[in-house]
């Protein structure tokens, strides 16, 4: 049952908005009573809670390592290339964990989501790990470079996901086309003396 309350929230969530939605509506999909609900989940956050760690970890596992030898900037291409794509196979988790602005923020329940943490460092280390290689910019700060990035593919992938883009346009072209000149433009040193202020303690890089 907890499984059919999952997939019953997050289709409601994001056909009405999270706020739009109560137990009482996701009851009447699956044909339960709302005590029963709350049998599983104490509350709509709580809902809202478990799908967002399946989201973040369907994001997360299915990235995989990279292979031995590849060029450090085809690693991080590959990296960001793997948040569009999810956007694209999992628009609903997509959608629920990153454009509705009504659901509880995730940074002040952090403790269940320490995982999320983890590989976003694992990410700022690799990103490192590139710049010490030579592949950018010495002094180059690894977490301005993954909040670049993100924020490039991002934006493609919001656009793609809403239904904004122009008639005919491509998506996938221009996800690629915004992810290589943003990696162009990193290579070529254009946060070295950028100041994006500070960043969140969950990507905080600490060597």
């Amino acid at each position: 049952m907890g499984r059919s309350i999952l997939d019953a929230a997050r289709e409601l969530f994001v056909t009405h908005g999270y706020q739009h939605v109560s137990i009482r509506k996701i009851a009447e999909r699956i044909e339960y009573s709302p005590a029963a609900i709350y049998g599983y989940f104490p509350s709509k956050d709580d809902i809202f809670f478990a799908l967002a760690e399946e989201g973040f970890r369907l994001l997360f596992t299915t990235a995989g390592p990279a292979p031995d030898g590849m060029d450090p900037i085809e690693h991080l291409r590959r990296m960001f290339w793997h948040y569009y794509e999810f956007s694209k196979q999992h628009p609903e988790y997509f959608a629920l964990m990153f454009l509705d602005r009504n659901v509880p923020q995730i940074s002040r329940n952090w403790d269940r989501f320490g995982f999320v943490g983890e590989m976003k460092h694992d990410m700022v280390m690799r990103i490192q790990d590139a710049i010490d290689r030579g592949a950018l910019p010495s002094g180059t700060s690894p977490i301005a470079v993954f909040r670049v990035l993100l924020a490039a593919i991002h934006g493609v992938a919001t656009l793609r996901l809403c239904d904004r883009l122009a008639s005919g346009e491509d998506g996938d072209a221009l996800a690629r086309a915004t992810l290589e000149a943003a990696m162009k433009g990193l290579q070529a040193g254009a946060l070295l003396n950028a100041s994006l202020g500070p960043y969140p303690e969950d990507v905080r890089h600490d060597s």
